[in-house]
């Protein structure tokens, strides 16, 4: 009888065949994506998106013949501008360069605190930094942000700028974009503190160059990265934020009083 023909046989490695290497896992993802070279270029842009969202504001006022009795009213268009220019580059950074989202590149998400307690949250800080300034004597002086405060119109204009678009530009800035950036080289705590400096710093001209403003400022910047870093959301930062410069602007007002 015929055997039949045996099929082929099954492959198995030779014992003296070494086994191929496994490919190496992909290295973990940067966060956040971005880096310092991006952080330079985006801080060379900003005086170019100063100067030409002021120089846009003054040319509209120009063309409609705009000429407001309030000078706040084109003081906070040339402010919106420049914010609207200076985070067009940062659309520009994450939708062109990275193919990321915006919003959430930069943190803004829910945080896991409800509401009240975020807000809650941004009492404690202004009332630490009150007693604070009240400590080092902080000179009561008449500054830019102080004659702005002068006229019933320019105070509204302020009180809804300072607690609405100021907190969410600033943290989208200082507490989205740099501080996790210098958490990520340096360690949070260190990343706090050195976001806070030019926090304080981007105010030294507003308060009429006082030290002890912008001592205050960054303490409070402390608090507002603390939140950022404890919640991973931005939303949250700028939610402290607003409460603390309302509950600010309330203070105020008990001083002062409404003007005439």
């Amino acid at each position: 009888m015929m055997e039949e023909p045996e099929g082929p046989a099954p492959l198995h490695p030779s014992p003296l065949e070494p086994l191929l290497p496994e490919p190496p896992a992909p290295p973990p993802e940067r966060d956040p994506f971005w880096g310092y070279a991006d952080l330079l270029i985006f801080a060379g842009l900003a005086i170019p998106c100063m100067l030409l969202g002021f120089g846009l504001v003054k040319a509209a006022f120009w063309i409609l013949h705009l000429h407001p009795a309030v000078k706040t009213w084109e003081l906070l268009a040339a402010q919106f501008a420049f914010y609207a220019l200076l985070f067009g580059t940062l659309v520009v950074l994450c939708r062109m360069q990275y193919d990321r989202p915006f919003w959430r590149s930069l943190g803004w998400v829910a945080p896991r605190l409800p509401f009240f307690s975020v807000a809650a949250s941004g009492v404690g800080p202004a009332v630490a930094v009150s007693l604070l300034g009240a400590l080092i004597r902080t000179p009561h002086t008449e500054n830019p942000l102080t004659e702005l405060l002068k006229n019933p119109t320019s105070l509204i204009l302020v009180a809804v700028f300072g607690t609405v678009v100021a907190p969410v530009c600033e943290e989208l800035l200082f507490r989205g974009f740099l501080q996790p950036l210098l958490v990520r080289s340096l360690g949070a705590l260190a990343g706090i503190l050195l976001t806070a400096i030019p926090f304080g710093m981007l105010h030294y001209e507003e308060y009429g160059r006082s030290w002890r403003h912008v001592l205050l400022i960054s303490v409070s910047g402390v608090a507002f990265g603390w939140m950022r870093q404890a919640t991973g959301s931005t939303k949250a930062a700028a939610g402290m934020h607003s409460a603390y410069n309302a509950f600010q602007f309330g203070l105020w007002l008990m001083a002062k009083g409404l003007p005439q």
